[in-house]
């Protein structure tokens, strides 16, 4: 059946089913036995159907087209354009083309979501669902988009007071962050700063809220710093220089916003704190402290001097951030960070919407995404 395309009609006499049960499996809706339904999906993979987005728009009254809107920063960030290439290929497995709802049309230009109550003309008659990443409280665009008449999944919560969407994907962001501040300690970290994001999405405040908690539940002084959301490599270099400069004593910085950790490091190459070291780096450094000194006393009969508050300029900095991508993994040295898997947290925001709209899954449904740390040199390596 590969010199032609395959219809529905070849599916189900291959399964060995009628026409309407070979849809109603395809599409996850009707009374359709389990076993059946997995065997009608797997024969149309095996023959390689696609099903005529077309006629299918023209079936429900569709528009084929689903809705992303992304924060207004996501342009220049690496991982909403990840995120947004692994929710349009999701999207098209269940022939839905995605809009990409722009900061304009989404807050209140011609044909665009103005507020609550004013986006559910508009909105819904252009696409079938809305997947709507990390809403922010401030963001106006957001109440409307909820309140849009369509199905609405969100990757990551919304903390505002308006409708709840439809699902939600969400990832544990305080056990991220968590993670990376146990793995600074580990490598011997003493007083960890924090670079948390401005602003009021799911994201920034549970990464605030977790750098307060994990200090007062471990009983370390965490140096919180604000930084911008969107924080560009050289706002993360000023707040880190003037963080270190006022605060020696920090010897692990937790970079927060995405590409913004290159920033860190030039401070730190700034400063002439050596980045990525482990616990008996350190020892070895101070003892080579101390030896220098002593060595120094002996050459001019001066008594050897007092090191001072914080750590010695030699001292290394463990470096890590909460988002990976090209300009962690690009570093030198390469940045310990925390890999969110953004194409696949599309996929699965998409996967989600395309479940509620076939009626697979039932509304109110929230899914987990995971996330995984991935060790550089940053914290793991000493200096050659």
């Amino acid at each position: 059946m590969t010199s032609r395309t395959v219809t529905l009609l070849d599916v189900a006499r291959t399964a060995g089913v009628s026409k309407s049960t070979a849809s109603d499996a395809l599409q996850g809706s009707g009374r359709v036995a389990e076993a059946t339904r997995d065997r009608v999906r797997a024969v149309a993979e095996e023959l390689g159907y696609r099903p005529n987005s077309a006629a299918r728009r023209l079936r429900r009254s569709s528009t084929g087209a689903i809705g992303l809107h992304l924060p207004q920063t996501a342009t220049r960030l690496d991982y909403y354009m990840n995120l947004a290439f692994g929710a349009v290929a999701r999207a098209q497995e269940d022939g839905f083309d995605v809009v990409l709802l722009a900061p304009a049309s989404t807050m209140g230009g011609a044909g665009g979501a103005t507020g609550p109550g004013g986006a559910s003309g508009p909105v819904a008659s252009r696409v079938d669902g809305l997947l709507v990443i990390d809403p922010e409280v401030g963001d106006s665009a957001v109440p409307g988009l909820l309140d849009a008449g369509v199905p609405v999944v969100t990757g990551e919560r919304y903390l505002g007071p308006t409708a709840a969407p439809t699902g939600a994907v969400i990832c544990d962001n305080a056990a991220s962050l968590t993670a990376l501040l146990d793995h600074v300690t580990d490598r011997g970290a003493r007083r960890p700063a924090v670079l948390a994001p401005a602003g009021t999405s799911a994201w920034a405040t549970a990464l605030r809220a977790t750098a307060a908690s994990w200090g007062q539940e471990h009983g370390v002084d965490v140096a919180l710093r604000t930084v911008p959301f969107a924080a560009t490599p050289g706002e993360a270099e000023e707040t880190t220089l003037a963080l270190l400069r006022a605060d020696p004593a920090v010897d692990a910085v937790i970079c927060a916003p995405d590409g913004a950790a290159p920033g860190v490091l030039r401070a730190a190459a700034t400063l002439g704190r050596t980045v990525g070291t482990t616990a008996s780096d350190r020892t070895d450094s101070a003892a080579s402290d101390r030896t220098d000194s002593t060595a120094a006393s002996d050459r001019t009969g001066e008594e050897p001097s007092t090191p001072g508050p914080g750590p010695h300029p030699r001292t290394p900095l463990l470096v890590a951030s909460c988002v990976d991508g090209t300009a962690t993994r690009s570093a030198e040295p390469p940045v310990t960070a925390v890999d969110l898997r953004p194409a696949a947290y599309g996929r699965a925001c998409a996967e989600l919407l395309c479940d509620i709209l076939a009626g697979r899954t039932p509304p109110d449904t929230a899914r987990r995404h995971a996330w995984a740390l991935e060790t550089r040199a940053s914290t793991t390596a000493g200096p050659a």
